[in-house]
């Protein structure tokens, strides 16, 4: 079965692409060869590269990147769930960032989309009651990248985490298909409640820089959250939230504004 996966690489336009930007990446620059290589074309396929990059990012004096690569490695080759949504959410940030110009960018380069891909792979260990490695590895890319995303925490696909640092996403969080968000983001609690006590964020939300959502309240799908807002209470879908406390300040402006990623607020009420 891995070795028919790993023949089917070739019909892969995503890990085609990738391997293309990569090979151009050597001839422009010789310094990058080893990097580059170790990284994408020693690599047959996405999932091994990913698992490759999480690997080298997360090894320690604790646990190994043989280990990590070997954890990593299962995980993909058991749950292909893993692989889609590697790909949607490498697409994701090249059509929603500006300053992502190749595929290849986000494997190597871009923090939020290695620490999402490391989460997804704790996620994975959690749900099969590996919770001790899964919490080593949110420690890791809590010390790594900044970004600390509970391991139990649901998160969809097509997801853009841009710049990424400081982001906080609870233990019963749960974020739809399509969300974008930007740094210094925190889906969280309220206190000291135990049970399910974070936010429920809906599909095509668009969140902005340092805006905190709190306690177990429902984001509607399509939604923006302004920059620097605090969102304590449900929010209606395709609505524009802004302020502190957040209230409804307009509609969205749009069908997917974490596509567009328009965040200008017109005054349209």
């Amino acid at each position: 079965m891995q070795r028919q996966k790993e023949n089917l690489a070739s019909f892969d336009p995503v890990w085609h692409r990738i391997r293309q930007e990569a090979e151009q990446a050597v001839q422009d620059e010789p310094l990058m060869g080893g990097v580059i290589h170790s990284s994408v074309l020693h690599h047959p396929t996405l999932e091994r590269a990913v698992a490759h990059r999480i690997a080298l990012k997360l090894e320690s004096q604790e646990m190994s990147a043989q280990l990590l690569r070997e954890i990593a490695d299962e995980a993909y080759t058991q749950d292909c769930w893993l692989g889609e949504a590697a790909r949607a959410d490498l697409v994701a940030v090249y059509e929603r960032d500006p300053a992502c110009n190749r595929f290849m960018k986000p494997l190597l380069y871009f923090k939020g989309y290695q620490a999402l891909q490391a989460h997804r792979v704790a996620h994975w260990l959690c749900a099969r009651g590996r919770v001790d490695l899964a919490s080593f590895i949110q420690m890791r890319v809590s010390e790594v990248f900044s970004v600390d995303i509970h391991p139990c925490a649901r998160i969809g696909k097509g997801i853009m985490i841009d710049h990424a640092h400081a982001i906080v996403i609870g233990e019963t969080a749960t974020v739809g298909d399509n969300v974008s968000m930007l740094h210094s983001v925190t889906l969280g609690g309220t206190g000291k409640e135990d049970g399910d006590r974070h936010p429920k964020i809906g599909s095509g939300v668009l969140i902005g820089a340092g805006a905190k959502v709190l306690g177990n309240i429902r984001i509607g799908e399509c939604c923006r959250i302004a920059a620097g807002s605090v969102v304590l209470e449900d929010m209606a879908p395709r609505k524009t939230i802004a302020g502190v406390p957040a209230r409804v300040v307009g509609e969205a402006g749009c069908e997917q504004p974490s596509v567009t990623m328009d965040q200008l607020f017109r005054g349209e009420i």
